[in-house]
């Protein structure tokens, strides 16, 4: 059945997000509806709204959530209504080659991002009866959702739904970096360049690791103060504390691994110049379309630095999610800790401006 549901709609680049009634159809064979309970409030979503990552016009937004089960597919028998879940925007194929290797992020399913369902279709429709697309193939920032059965993960019930949400970006993208892409061995040097949700994790994956340095680098205090929650030993401001490269190698040694959670060229080059000869920079944040970095290419050669990405943690979504709320129940990872503050849907725009003060903000609903 088809449902009616509020949901934050990006209409136009440089627009207000537009706070609307929309209709949720019904799911397709392979796809279940979900009652949205909490979605985060992610800074690719602002990103898409900002043109920073090219989308379409008149998206839903949202690709952080979790919820329950209302209505499933005719083909879906691993969830039923009633399940809890989390939900992954990166659906994996699970024949590809990609996926046959264990990199399932890397997945050759087309769609898979959006700006529609896999199968290249719309289950949402406007107050005047047009299509809008789904962020990241998910949609989320909204009372329901439908979803391709592979988005959707189901969780422990007695995880509370504002903590599962996180799963779906935030956490598994900053702890996956540092577990699954950079595998940061214990006893090490690590910089984190950026500390809002994603560097946050970057950071408590870095500390489950064993490093024994973790350096958060900030240009807000309040960013570095939830840093030091979330595990960092030192905290470096560059607009007081200065360039960032030398000081840090003068503070606690050149880091073994830099983490880049912002997606500049500036820092991704500082990334690679600050680390120790033979280390890993690892590039977290998602760059402008467009822009390129420049290095000293002799040092690629004679250093034997690795400059590399991390897409989505580098997570096999249906793998690492149940063990991270293993971690989660075992209070070794944080989760609650993340949410600064709770917003209704109504108040979208005010969580959006919000973003540069919270560690996440999460929308949740009734």
């Amino acid at each position: 059945m088809s449902r009616k549901a509020k949901a934050v709609i990006h209409r136009e680049v440089g627009k207000p997000l537009a706070i609307e009634e929309v209709e949720v159809l019904p799911p397709g064979p392979d796809e279940v509806t979900i009652k949205v309970a909490a979605c985060g409030v992610c800074h690719s979503d602002l990103s898409a709204t900002n043109g920073t990552i090219p989308i379409p016009g008149n998206t839903v937004l949202g690709h952080e959530g979790a919820g329950t089960v209302v209505e499933v597919g005719e083909r879906v028998t691993e969830l039923k209504v009633g399940d809890p879940v989390a939900i992954s925007w990166i659906p994996m194929c699970g024949v590809c080659r990609f996926c046959l290797m264990g990199r399932p992020v890397l997945c050759d399913r087309p769609l898979k991002h959006g700006p529609r369902l896999p199968d290249g279709s719309s289950r949402l429709r406007d107050s005047s009866g047009k299509e809008l697309n789904h962020f990241m193939s998910t949609a989320v920032m909204a009372e329901y959702a439908t979803l391709h059965r592979l988005s959707v993960i189901k969780i422990d019930p007695g995880v509370p739904m504002e903590a599962a949400a996180l799963l779906g970006c935030a956490v598994t993208t900053g702890v996956g970096a540092a577990l699954n892409t950079a595998k940061v061995e214990p006893g090490s040097i690590v910089a984190v360049i950026g500390t809002g949700g994603v560097g946050l994790n970057v950071i408590q994956g870095a500390a489950l690791a064993g490093a024994r340095t973790i350096v958060a680098i900030d240009t807000a205090d309040e960013k570095l103060e939830f840093a030091r929650v979330f595990g960092a030993t030192h905290v470096f401001n560059p607009k007081k504390d200065g360039d960032p490269v030398d000081k840090v190698r003068k503070l606690v040694g050149a880091p073994d691994y830099v983490f880049e959670c912002i997606g500049l060229a500036e820092t991704i080059q500082q990334s690679y110049m600050m680390l120790r000869k033979g280390g890993m920079a690892v590039v977290v944040g998602i760059a402008p379309v467009g822009q390129k970095v420049e290095l000293p290419a002799l040092h690629l050669s004679v250093t034997e630095k690795v400059l590399t990405g991390s897409m989505y943690g580098s997570t096999r979504p249906r793998v690492d999610f149940p063990k991270f709320i293993e971690l989660y129940k075992a209070k070794r990872l944080k989760l609650d800790e993340l949410v600064t503050e709770r917003y209704r849907i109504e108040d979208a725009e005010r969580a959006f401006s919000d973003m540069k003060k919270n560690a996440r903000g999460v929308i949740v609903f009734d």
